[in-house]
Order: structure tokens, then C-alpha cells, then sequence
């Protein structure tokens, strides 16, 4: 995305820059609204005419009683009252705004620079503009499989829809880059590298979200061993191996802690591959993305040992986002191919 006029290119990246500090403040109160299990509380998908929340005490009985038909509320809430159930309402209300928040803020300002630029110059922005509506479906579709049958969302809806929404703040990073960042013909890593890097942390981000949507973080809560054991005693290492293991708590939580230590690794590994052939272009992006990772997986640790307090779980959360997005910086310094390795 090319453009001449330095003002429109700053006006853009401003606005680039705003939606992207507002999506990342999206998953963290997502991230929030599901540790405070608040994400059932609105039971309809109200697009427009659930925008206000209740204005007086008949809308509010309104909501409750649609509430209380679901499964979270008969087996779990039975007890709860009215102002307990206000809490939950205004997590998932804040989070269902900020939803139309986004989608506003994107559309009205893409419509206007469609008129002040070639719209085919702004066609990766229409792409993220439709992940932005279909993310909204997704969280619909999400929501809509925890009011039938069972307690709460799909672990796999939760992770599709976690996964779409890094996907959306990596695809507003990038653009951002080619807009301000002059990457120089130097000497870099081969493309390959940081990009399996960003898949393996994405792969992880679908793990995590699994141990969220499954409580696995509130089983094994000790570190490096899971009890007594490396792997959890009540599984078998060959279940592993079966689709179902995506099913079973203690199986996802091995997981999500194996693959870290694969990240690690990976890392530890580009990071003396970077040093070793002085790929000083490098340098400060993969010594960002150390600080980033190493300081998300002690968050993981402190969560797991901590049993998943809630302070703890959404820094946990919130460093994903500095996590994922210091690994797509590291990937566009690296997005011309000129392999050393």
C-alpha cells in the first residue's frame, strides 16, 4: 500500500494505529469477560437494538429472566440475584459495544479514504474490514453453543474466535508497517523462519484458548511437573495421539506447556543463528521478541501455580498481544527472502 500524500499516509497511520490499540483493549476485556464467566449473560444477538443496555428496572427483569433459561443459570447461578447477575451483564454489554465500537471505527473512515485514494489500494484494508464483520458472527456462533445443552461456549468456537482476532490486529500491524517502515536491502533471515515462529505462537493461542474455555489452568497447578509427574498420572501418553486429547483437560494443558517450551527453543535457536551470521538487522527486532516471550511465559507459569487468578490470567492475556505483535514486526523486517541459513 503505497501512497504519495504524506498527510493521507499519516492520517491513515494514525487511524491504524488507534484501531489497533482498541482491538488489542477488545481481546483483553474478552479475556476478562470469560475469566469472570460473564460471556452467557446476553442471550440474544441484538445488532442494533441491544447497542443501549437497560434503562430501567423492567429491561433489566427482561434480560435476567432470559438468563435464567439457560443451563449456566440452572445448574450453576441458580442462586444468583439481580446485582451478581448486573456484573456479568457488564462485561459481556462492554464487550459486544466495543465490538460495534470497532466495526464503526473502521468502516467510516475506510469510506472516507476510498474517496481520497485508488480503492485498490486499500483492498488488504477491506479484507480486515470483512474479518472484523465475520469475527462478529463467529462471537454469535460462539456465545449461541453455550445456552442449549451445556455450562458454557465451545473450547473449539472460543478458539476460532480468539484466533481471528489476533488475526485482525496482526493484518492492521502489517499494514501499518508498509506504510511507515523503510526496510532497508540488507542482509536477513530467511522469511521461512519468522513466519513458522508467528504460526507456532498462533498454534499456541489456539492451545491457550482451549486450557481457558476447558478450566484446565485450574487443574496441575505446579510447575515444571504436573503433580508428581511430567505427564499428568491420569492420562495415558498414547492418548495424545487421538483426536479426542483436544477434549480432555489435562491433555491441553500438557500440550500448551510443551509447545512452549518448543517456542523457546525455536527461538533460542533463531536468536543464535541471528548472532551468528551478524544479521545486525535483526538485532533489536528478535531481542524485542525474547523480552516479549520470556516475559509471557512466566505470566503462564505464575497463572498455572496461581490457580488462574484473574489479575494474573489477563496480564497473561495481555502479553499475548505484545507476543504476537513484536512477531509479526520481526517477520516484515524479514519479508524480503536473502537466506543465511
Amino acid at each position: 500500500m503505497y501512497i504519495e500524500n504524506n498527510l493521507l499516509k499519516k492520517h491513515i497511520s494514525l487511524w491504524l494505529m488507534f484501531m489497533f490499540f482498541l482491538v488489542a483493549f477488545m481481546i483483553v476485556v474478552g479475556g476478562l469477560t470469560r475469566l469472570t464467566d460473564s460471556g452467557l449473560s446476553i442471550t440474544k444477538w441484538e445488532l442494533f437494538s441491544g447497542t443501549l443496555p437497560p434503562l430501567n428496572n423492567i429491561e433489566w427483569s427482561d434480560y435476567f429472566e432470559e438468563y435464567k433459561k439457560i443451563p449456566e443459570y440452572k445448574l450453576q447461578n441458580y442462586s444468583m440475584t439481580m446485582s451478581e447477575f448486573k456484573i456479568i451483564f457488564w462485561w459481556e454489554w462492554a464487550h459486544r459495544f466495543l465490538g460495534r465500537l470497532i466495526g464503526l471505527g473502521f468502516l467510516i473512515p475506510l469510506i472516507y479514504f476510498s474517496f481520497k485514494i485508488n480503492p485498490i489500494k486499500l483492498l488488504s484494508l477491506y479484507s480486515i474490514f470483512f474479518l472484523i464483520c465475520f469475527q462478529g458472527f463467529v462471537g454469535w456462533y460462539m456465545v449461541s453453543s453455550g445456552l442449549v445443552d451445556r455450562v458454557d461456549v465451545s473450547h473449539f468456537r472460543l478458539s476460532i474466535h480468539l484466533v481471528i482476532a489476533f488475526l485482525i490486529l496482526s493484518l492492521i500491524l502489517w499494514n501499518y508497517f508498509k506504510l511507515n517502515l523503510n526496510i532497508k536491502d540488507q542482509s536477513k533471515l530467511n522469511f521461512f523462519f519468522p513466519l513458522i515462529f508467528l504460526i507456532l505462537v498462533f498454534l499456541q493461542i489456539v492451545i491457550g484458548a482451549f486450557v481457558s474455555g476447558m478450566d484446565a489452568g485450574l487443574i496441575y497447578n505446579s510447575w515444571p511437573m504436573m503433580g508428581n509427574t511430567y505427564f499428568p498420572d491420569d492420562n495415558e501418553f498414547k492418548n495424545l495421539f487421538n483426536i479426542a486429547a483436544f477434549n480432555d483437560a489435562s491433555l491441553v494443558q500438557f500440550l500448551h506447556r510443551n509447545l512452549a517450551y518448543v517456542i523457546l527453543f525455536f527461538y533460542f535457536w533463531i536468536l543464535f543463528k541471528i548472532y551468528k551470521y551478524r544479521i545486525k538487522g535483526s538485532y533489536f527486532a528478535i531481542n524485542l521478541l525474547g523480552f516479549f516471550l520470556l516475559t509471557q511465559v512466566i505470566l503462564g507459569i505464575l497463572t498455572l501455580i496461581n490457580g488462574a487468578q484473574i489479575v494474573l490470567a489477563s496480564m497473561h492475556q495481555l502479553s499475548s498481544v505484545f507476543l504476537v505483535s513484536s512477531s509479526v514486526y520481526f517477520l516484515f523486517l524479514n519479508k524480503r527472502i536473502n537466506s543465511f541459513l
